[in-house]
């Protein structure tokens, strides 16, 4: 097994997950199977506690790992399904060696952070690295590790001194250490100013750790001389430095690695001479060049309460970005606070309420993602309300199916007063209600989690088609909530269907709108799954209905149409006719209107 280690230095929010993805993918391309680890120096025991405002979204796995968003970016780019064990804190550490204490596995040690953490964390290392998350059987050929933070925070020295052992017990030729740092332009001069990574270095050789390749961020690619003068202070081979310079998309940064050789010099250091070929890059350089040419634009309304943060809703934009290339459309965030949509708002902050309403208006196609507690939620009932009576195509995810009951209920039925328990514990009319197995004491890991298996009641609805007729399909889910199933037979008589349910028969997971032209909500996330080149159903189905291709998609099936719409082949046809055209995009291909958030 060999191992490639990503560091980060000077500044936080480098981009150390896409840089260790995009590592991960270049040495797929060569021909080696590849797993990933993420290392979060926190005292959580997972992520699933904390405020995505705090850390972005929680990206859940198969086995119900609540984890950082990190690992999303690892299995979207190298296609692969991790565990909740791929991914390290300090929680789960100190809480394994306190477990192995109480049980007398130390026989009478004092248990010290040397060796007890230290031998710890490398064991997990060598452990997880072992389990092939690619479908294949035997491990993989090459284990990249992200340690999460910044060099020389204090929570993370436990883990600096581990793989200081770690490095030296497994061999010079199976160990590559990866430092990504900031190199910063000063506008004042606009000379590119190498000081902060060479401290950086120091820094990190003073710990006993010595990076093999520097990966430099920075607005520009790096001039010569800087290269030079990095290599001479930090100890570092000039052909080993690498720019990660800003690109148009963020399917280019495999790229630059690849277009600076990135792929032979880790190769180099781990001593692998045989069996790899150069990076096979072919359709995903069509992608990237597509993503860039794109500018027919597809208005898609996000309404949720973590708008002020983009990586809130990370693996939402990303499956939407998926979905919307796979259209050749431009895809273009409308932010929506759902509180400014409340009538409350339009006494407080007039302004906030009209823009609010303006950008929900103007969308072709309005997306209520999941999310907790009561702020925003009657604002997310009025977007539903709005979708369902203009016939605008709507997602609902999670809560946003939740509301989208809810509302029906109110506005269709007549039960003004409708409501979820997580709201209104004393509501007379519960659409929405705690499931029974869930647990009223303990927050951390105790709502139904990871895949699940979903049953199509038929296959003349839309999701069903969407999903290729299958009879079932199993997706990741992440609630403690679900609809009143004593509520189900009332609203299917107003209308209302439920197209998809657990194999109980009694938990909804699926509802639509049959005469809308596309309203359907999910009780599972169907993000997590999307993939580059293989959008996931739902968010296609909903791009689609927003740019008038939804008859096509569903005549096609959605396996056939992703395959024209992001074959190598088709790819190159559409760059070939859009030669002449340069879409202004952001730096992932998003552009964001709203709050400004550009992701």
């Amino acid at each position: 097994m060999k191992y490639v280690l990503v560091t980060g230095g000077v500044v936080s929010g480098l981009g150390k997950g896409v840089t260790a993805s995009s590592i991960g993918l270049i040495l797929k391309a060569c021909g080696l199977r590849i797993t990933s680890i993420k290392i979060d120096p926190y005292l959580n025991t997972d992520a699933g506690t904390m405020s995505p405002f705090e850390h972005g979204e929680v990206f859940v796995l198969d086995d119900g790992g609540e984890v950082d968003l990190d690992l999303g970016n690892y299995e979207r780019f190298l296609d692969i399904k991790l565990t909740r064990d791929n991914n390290i804190t300090t929680g789960k550490i100190y809480q394994s060696v306190i477990d192995k204490e109480r049980r007398g596995d130390y026989l009478g040690e004092t248990v010290q952070v040397v060796p007890h953490i230290t031998d710890a964390i490398q064991e997990w290392i060598e452990r997880v690295a072992a389990i092939p998350v690619d479908g294949k059987e035997g491990p993989a050929d090459v284990c990249v590790i992200e340690l999460g933070g910044t060099i020389g925070d204090i929570e993370s020295m436990p883990f600096i001194e581990a793989l200081g052992q770690f490095s030296y017990r497994v061999g010079a030729g199976n160990f590559c250490l990866i430092h990504v740092s900031l190199v910063p332009v000063l506008t004042v001069v606009g000379e590119q100013k190498t000081k902060p990574t060479q401290h950086s270095v120091r820094g990190l050789r003073s710990l006993g750790l010595t990076p093999n390749i520097l990966a430099c961020r920075s607005t520009t690619e790096l001039d010569c001389n800087v290269k030079e003068k990095l290599s001479r202070f930090c100890h570092v081979p000039i052909e080993n430095i690498i720019t990660l310079y800003d690109v148009s998309n963020i399917w280019r940064v495999p790229l630059l690695l690849r277009d600076q050789k990135a792929h032979e010099a880790i190769l180099k250091v781990l001593n692998h001479n045989g069996g790899s070929r150069e990076p096979a890059l072919g359709e995903w350089t069509a992608r990237a060049d597509l993503c860039d040419l794109l500018d027919e634009p597809v208005r898609i309304a996000m309404v949720g309460k973590y708008t002020g943060l983009a990586d809130s809703y990370l693996s939402v934009l990303k499956a939407l970005l998926h979905a919307s290339v796979a259209c050749h459309r431009k895809l273009c965030i409308d932010w929506v606070p759902a509180s400014d949509l409340e009538d409350a708002t339009a006494k407080e902050s007039p302004d906030s309420y009209k823009n609010a309403w303006k950008l929900l208006k103007g969308a072709d196609a309005i997306l209520v993602p999941g999310g907790f507690g009561d702020r925003g939620v009657e604002g997310k009932i009025l977007a539903a309300k709005y979708a369902r009576e203009n016939r605008i195509p709507y997602l609902g995810i999670c809560l946003g199916m939740q509301i989208a009951v809810i509302e029906f209920a109110r506005s269709v039925l007549g039960l003004r007063n409708a409501s979820s328990t997580e709201f209104d514990p004393n509501t007379p009319n519960p659409c929405v209600i705690f499931m029974p197995e869930g647990s009223t004491t303990h927050m951390g890991g105790t709502m139904r989690l990871g895949s699940r298996r979903t049953f199509f009641q038929g296959t003349s609805s839309k999701s069903a088609k969407l999903y290729g007729n299958r009879s079932f399909i199993d997706e990741r889910h992440r609630h403690r909530y679900e609809v009143n199933p004593e509520m189900v037979p009332r609203l299917e008589d107003a209308g209302l269907s439920f197209t998809g349910k657990d194999e109980s028969g009694c938990r909804m997971e699926i509802v639509e709108l049959p005469n809308h032209p596309y309203f359907i909500g999910v009780q599972f996330h169907p993000e997590f799954k999307s993939r580059p080149g293989k959008p996931s159903a739902l968010f296609l189905g909903l791009v689609a209905a927003a740019c008038g291709q939804l008859d096509n998609v569903l005549k096609k099936g959605t396996a056939k149409t992703c395959r024209m719409s992001n074959g190598s082949s088709a790819i190159k046809a559409h760059l070939y006719e859009n030669s002449t055209k340069l879409a202004n995009g952001s730096l992932d291909g998003i552009y964001c209107n709203g709050n400004g958030l550009h992701v």
